[in-house]
């Protein structure tokens, strides 16, 4: 497990740098509620983005991404909800999205990394 785990948090630090070198401002990372965890809020411009970080060192079982389905994309959205109520204001002026992000690889910080913007 814990493998899985560092794998998860490098993956996550690879692509908070990813946005932050593509001129997002990191605003939270880890932010947990009851209703579970946000990996990344992100924003740039008029854009608030909840992005998930999906990493694997391979895709036998599938891309990463196949992992952010209509249920995943729905707890996504209360939980973008959730944090935007515990930071009144964050929304002034900006939309609200979802992102995601992949990394394939056996090092997150060499892998291939794929942004998708907008998921509904």
């Amino acid at each position: 497990m814990a493998r899985k785990d560092d794998l998860g948090r490098a993956g996550e630090e690879r692509a908070a740098q990813y946005l932050s070198s593509i001129g997002y401002e990191i605003l939270d990372r880890n932010w947990r509620c009851a209703d579970g965890e946000i990996d990344i809020v992100a924003c740039r411009g008029t854009r608030l983005a909840v992005v998930e970080v999906k990493t694997r060192t391979g895709t036998a079982f599938g891309h990463p991404l196949e992992a952010v389905d209509r249920r995943k994309l729905r707890r996504l959205w209360r939980l973008a909800a959730a944090w935007t109520r515990a930071h009144p204001g964050a929304l002034l002026g900006r939309s609200l999205r979802i992102d995601a992000v992949a990394i394939v690889g056996a090092d997150p910080g060499t892998g291939a990394l794929e942004h998708l913007e907008d998921l509904r």
